[in-house]
């Protein structure tokens, strides 16, 4: 399967990020950010470039798009993907870097087309949000898993059992590898495109978009059991007023936002009753 690549042209950050989240929105998997511009990366045959040119709108952006063969795309992440960390509580690297010093925790990705490899604000903050959360003995779930980043490291935070849902073959894929180079034993991986599971969790990590949280917010809700906490991103900062609006419905407080970036991420607690 071939991968359609698009260079945008654009240097204000703000802008960029809003761009970012509305490409996330629309299946593009994986971002490479440069002063005057982005890159975007979707399947070939998910490309629509009415959609692009909708997002863009009249903004007057110039963009470019390349095909890239599958072949590459491991080669093309390899020459970009460099090591992360968040703090001194977690690295993340791919297995041709060296192991990360001075960290608590050390997650090794390989870097396909999945997201969430640590890079973006939104799974940054996750990360570092997961560190004031105790995992101890938790059942946790994890609703959009991309990379499966956040269930392996929720895993050597001590949870109990993860549950790892993605509703992409690709992103099924490249978790089950990482799963696998991490040693992680108590992590389940399936397919889905619901956070309508069926079961209770002590916590539940939700790094997607606004759209797809506030469509699957009743499921989150009642996956969660009573003192449990949600940890949401995949959000910019101006959907934080709306999503406080919609938390109560579901009996869930608002605990903190962190912000990075023009992103956040949200913790929420479910509140007894």
């Amino acid at each position: 399967m071939n991968y359609i690549e698009v260079t945008i042209h654009v240097r204000d950050t703000q802008l960029r990020e809003i761009l970012i989240a509305q490409l996330s929105a629309e299946n593009y998997y994986g971002f490479e950010e440069g002063e005057e511009f982005f890159k975007a990366y979707i399947r070939e045959n998910e490309f629509k470039e009415d959609v692009l040119k909708g997002i863009l709108g009249n903004l007057e952006i110039v963009y470019k798009i390349n095909t890239i063969a599958d072949q590459n795309w491991n080669e093309l992440w390899e020459s970009n993907f460099q090591p992360i960390t968040v703090e001194d509580f977690v690295g993340v690297r791919a297995s041709f870097h060296q192991p990360t010093e001075n960290v608590q925790h050390e997650i090794i990705i390989t870097p396909k087309m999945s997201f969430g490899t640590g890079h973006h604000a939104t799974t940054w903050l996750m990360m570092q949000d997961m560190r004031s959360v105790e995992f101890t003995g938790k059942r946790v779930f994890d609703f959009g898993t991309g990379t499966g980043i956040l269930a392996i490291l929720a895993e050597k935070l001590g949870a109990s059992e993860v549950l790892a849902v993605d509703h992409d073959d690709w992103c099924v894929q490249n978790a089950t590898e990482n799963i696998e180079t991490n040693d992680c034993a108590r992590i389940i991986l399936m397919k889905g495109d619901t956070a309508n599971v069926l079961q209770q969790f002590d916590i539940i990590i939700a790094n997607i978009n606004r759209n797809i949280i506030e469509d699957n917010l009743q499921y989150l809700a009642q996956n969660l059991v009573n003192g449990g906490q949600l940890l949401l991103s995949g959000l910019l900062a101006e959907d934080e007023a709306p999503l406080k609006q919609l938390l109560t419905a579901y009996k869930l407080a608002h605990l903190n936002t962190l912000h990075r970036s023009g992103w956040i991420a949200m913790r929420c607690g479910k509140i007894p009753g």
